[in-house]
């Protein structure tokens, strides 16, 4: 199967994430085709593994790309578009997936290469970050030397084939923040409480409500008030004091108005930090393919890539696919599918570079 066809077969039957059960038997049938190693990993994902000829088979790069998809209703009217009522490949997994795919194919095709690649289907993707926390768990990579992990996202903002990279702090942290006021002044308390979160909002800090809930009938007072939102940061240690000053501002709310607030910051993922010296390298690597490279500016999206960042040398790079492809996330977020070779031609050397190093 080429990977034009893989895509296409992705996007036509997309699973939301952590539940890519057909996902995961379509891949390893492909694999099997093609004779490579491969496993179950996290419940709905698969882990492939090609071996070199050469060197120390425990030195190794893993690739990742997730395969799950987002709660969308497809409206871009592509033969190929989606199946499945309100489920939708918004964010590009099934071309990443297809990317990791075509790599897979090259490389067991010709394995003169040192040490091993990891190939990583990764349950979740787009808005789910329990994918990766849920692949680390099992900690797959322990037996290896992981130089590095990379992955790739698409990106509309950036021309057709146009490689972005962003050295350091790239993707922000992300926590979510759940409120809920329990008193006769819940209303008057939470709606304090909300105005004193938006006040944390700043240049290197998103705080956000999402929404806010009530059990009450419209002719008496609520006892109760439900606030949910997310908070995005690029700076760790920034991050903790935040979470800090957000909490002692609801008990300073809760003495001021009578109420009990209870307060909960879930931490979902970290920042997603590249490697600088794994940048610079794939930046040149990617200049001397000829491909056209462009310096990026650190994106409010969300990305669980920041768990692997934590553990192991990790690069997640964009690749381009146009402003004709529509805004990524959306229902009619089209890609252009010539980014998929580009992304399997660079992806495939960025690999043998830091392989055979």
């Amino acid at each position: 199967m080429n990977t034009i066809d893989f895509r296409r077969h992705l996007h036509r039957n997309p699973e939301p994430a952590l539940a890519e059960q057909a996902a995961m038997a379509f891949i390893s049938e492909q694999l099997d085709a093609l004779s490579i190693e491969h496993c179950p990993i996290a419940r709905t994902g698969i882990l492939a593994r090609i071996e070199g000829r050469r060197g120390n088979a425990k030195r190794c790069v893993v690739l990742r790309a997730s395969i799950g998809a987002d709660a969308v209703c497809e409206l871009t009217g592509a033969e190929w578009a989606s199946q499945q009522q309100g489920v939708m490949h918004s964010h590009g997994c099934d071309c990443n997936a297809a990317v990791l795919f075509g790599v897979l194919k090259r490389l067991q095709a010709n394995r003169d290469f040192e040490g091993t690649l990891l190939a990583l289907f990764q349950p979740g993707g787009g808005d789910c970050v329990e994918g990766a926390k849920i692949v680390l768990e099992e900690n797959p990579f322990a037996d290896y030397d992981v130089a590095a992990v990379v992955a790739q996202c698409l990106d509309s903002d950036l021309d057709l084939g146009r490689l972005g990279f962003c050295p350091g702090k790239f993707i922000p942290s992300l926590d979510r923040m759940r409120f809920v006021v329990k008193g006769g002044n819940s209303v008057v308390a939470a709606a304090d409480l909300i105005l004193r979160i938006d006040a944390f909002r700043s240049d290197v800090c998103a705080v956000a409500t999402c929404s806010v809930r009530t059990c009450g009938k419209e002719d008496c007072s609520p006892e109760r008030v439900t606030i949910e939102g997310t908070m995005r940061v690029l700076n760790e240690g920034l991050r903790s004091r935040l979470k800090e000053m957000i909490a002692h501002a609801a008990e300073e709310i809760d003495y001021k108005y009578d109420v009990e607030i209870d307060a909960e910051i879930e931490d979902c993922v970290p920042c997603v930090d590249n490697n600088p010296h794994l940048s610079y390298e794939a930046m040149l690597l990617a200049d001397s393919l000829g491909f056209e490279v462009e310096d990026l500016e650190e994106r409010t999206s969300i990305d669980d890539f920041g768990c692997y960042a934590q553990r192991y040398p990790s690069l997640l790079y964009s690749v381009g696919v146009g402003r004709e492809s529509g805004s990524v996330g959306s229902a009619m977020f089209l890609p252009d599918e010539r980014a998929i070779e580009v992304g399997e031609e660079f992806m495939t050397e960025l690999a043998l570079s830091i392989l055979n190093k």
